[in-house]
């Protein structure tokens, strides 16, 4: 359950995969508006693909979350890591969603050099085969759309590519070793898909897990450290899915417009 009277300092999520038919977005929305935080870091992966035209409604309404709470009247940074799905995708998400991109983001918080950074930078297979990743890219969304109801083949084939490759020992193992050169206590990562903690030399490693499975994980920064949660549907959420943001749907419909131009230009 959401405490709605807590405030995090931070809450980090990643791999929402917007334009997967797996895409969990509105569980997401409900998440941002059901937690309070001064900063938000989205934490790579937010787009499946450079493809605007498999966005849904439902992806749509996230970004426009995401714009509502980069109004600076909110008091909320929100901070975007860029993924290797989201590659190419820097100057539209900035003029889209008022976001700041990064590759990889540093913060200081009660005395602790904080790190974020995506993760496919220590997965050797995603760096090396780089054109064959973009064609199972697109072979694995192309599978969704004839997949049954639940998605249940293209959710064991990721956690099957998760664990075939050991990608999370992988991405664990160099996260550490990148926040050990930068010299930061704390490393934030996600890409692998699964939610997990790990102390080494006195780093501490977390991965935010994912928004394309039935386990949707997050991470929160506050005074008493940090945690991993998992999002458990609220019992308003047939409420929380229909409030549609008004005040920013003529603005989603332009800057869709835009985004439809600027990826075929």
């Amino acid at each position: 359950m959401i405490d709605a009277a807590q405030v995090y300092d931070t809450l980090i999520l990643s791999d929402v995969h917007l334009g997967s038919e797996c895409s969990r977005a509105d569980d997401a929305t409900c998440l941002l508006k059901q937690s309070r935080f001064r900063r938000l870091i989205l934490l790579g992966d937010i787009f499946a693909d450079l493809n605007f035209a498999r966005l849904t409604k439902e992806h749509w309404r996230f970004l426009g979350h995401i714009r509502k709470l980069s109004n600076p009247k909110r008091n909320v940074e929100v901070v975007w890591v860029e993924g290797n799905h989201d590659c190419g995708l820097t100057n539209i998400m900035s003029h889209l969603v008022g976001v700041k991109v990064y590759q990889e983001y540093q913060w200081e918080y009660v005395g602790i050099r904080h790190l974020a950074v995506h993760g496919h930078q220590f997965d050797r297979f995603i760096l090396n085969t780089r054109r064959m990743n973009y064609l199972l890219t697109l072979l694995y969304l192309q599978l969704q759309k004839l997949d049954f109801k639940g998605k249940p083949i293209a959710r064991f084939l990721d956690r099957l590519n998760t664990s075939w490759l050991r990608m999370s020992d992988k991405v664990a193992s160099g996260a550490i070793s990148h926040a050990r050169a930068r010299d930061a206590q704390r490393i934030f990562c996600g890409h692998t898909h699964e939610a997990m903690q790990r102390e080494q030399d006195g780093i501490l490693y977390y991965n935010s897990g994912g928004w394309i499975d039935t386990q949707l994980t997050y991470v929160t920064v506050d005074e008493e450290g940090v945690q991993i949660h998992e999002y458990q549907r609220q019992p308003d959420f047939a409420e929380e899915r229909n409030e549609m943001d008004f005040e920013f749907a003529s603005e989603l419909e332009f800057a869709e417009d835009i985004a439809y131009a600027s990826v075929g230009s």
